[in-house]
């Protein structure tokens, strides 16, 4: 019985070590299974891990990393983030937490946010979203025609199953 349960759990460590390996590899741009340190946060996302980039940078001190700044070897990175999925580190934020974080920049409680009332918020304080991520943001949130955010409609974009 105890063999068994050991093999479904390299059973689990190879399939998440493959799939950790696969999303390496599409930002592995020359091949030589090393990426950009600046990488790591968006493969980290890319795996259904949500960490804040506090969160990263403190994975990264984790990681042997070639000289500051520079990149990541798949060798190295492989065991600390199978450790990540295997103890379901950086889970999404359920569904009713958005909403109460909408609900909380909407001072006048009428289901929606302005575009300026939201690039005030996300931009001071906290961790600040760049202007590079704010558009991102804008581009896929924001109702085209009347340039407010209808939150409701938006946080269901936002939860991952």
């Amino acid at each position: 019985m105890a063999e068994r349960e050991e093999k479904g759990e390299d059973a689990l460590v190879a399939e998440i070590e493959k799939k950790i390996t696969e999303t390496f590899e599409v930002f592995d741009r020359e091949s030589n299974k090393t990426v950009d340190v600046r990488e790591i946060g968006c493969i980290v996302r890319a795996l259904g891990c949500f960490p804040t980039e506090a969160e990263v940078q403190k994975l990264l001190e984790q990681i042997e990393v070639e000289e500051p700044g520079g990149f990541v070897h798949l060798e190295h990175f492989l065991p600390v983030m199978t450790k990540v999925l295997l103890d379901k580190r950086f889970q999404p934020i359920p569904e009713d937490v958005i909403l109460h974080a909408f609900e909380a920049l909407d001072e006048n409680k009428c289901g929606y946010i302005t575009k300026d009332d939201l690039v005030k918020h996300l931009t001071q304080g906290g961790e600040p979203f760049t202007q590079e991520e704010m558009e991102d943001m804008l581009a896929v949130a924001l109702d085209p025609e009347t340039d407010i955010l209808h939150y409701r409609d938006y946080r269901v974009k936002l939860v991952v199953d």
